[in-house]
């Protein structure tokens, strides 16, 4: 097994030129870097931590977040009067009556204003309110 060190024929090499596959792993890598936290709906809270969750997805839900400073959302609408909230809450589960509604609530509030949100979105016509949560990580 030699190796041809330039003493033959001009002719054509057959290697692979790994340098712009490289580059374009590695652009590739800094556009999903970049798009990843976009893609979170809803506003950024931080959830209480949980030992167990369900798991369960069942499609897609209407995102209702509450964040440290008490402000609410529906996706990313804020909404500053409780009764435009409920109202777009009743509109959109009109739409779709079967949409689950998952609170985002901070995890620094209190339990009365996490439940008064929850008691617009019951009266708006939610079936269930799912509660977001992080789950700790196993020791």
């Amino acid at each position: 097994m030699g190796m041809n060190v330039g003493g033959g024929r001009g002719g054509m090499k057959s290697e692979i030129n790994v340098t712009p596959l490289v580059d374009v792993v590695l652009v590739l890598l800094i556009i999903f870097m970049v798009v990843t936290p976009m893609a979170q709906r809803g506003k950024s809270v931080k959830l209480p931590q949980a030992h167990h969750g369900t798991g369960k997805d069942t499609g897609e839900p209407l995102i209702l977040s509450v964040t440290a400073d008490k402000k609410t959302f529906v996706e990313s609408e804020h909404f500053a009067d409780a009764a435009q909230l409920q109202a777009r809450l009743a509109k959109e589960l009109r739409e779709r009556p079967s949409r689950r509604v998952l609170l985002k609530a901070d995890q620094s509030l209190a339990y009365g204003d996490v439940r008064k949100v929850m008691d617009l979105a019951h009266t708006a016509g939610a079936k269930g309110v799912a509660i977001g949560v992080e789950l700790q990580k196993k020791p």
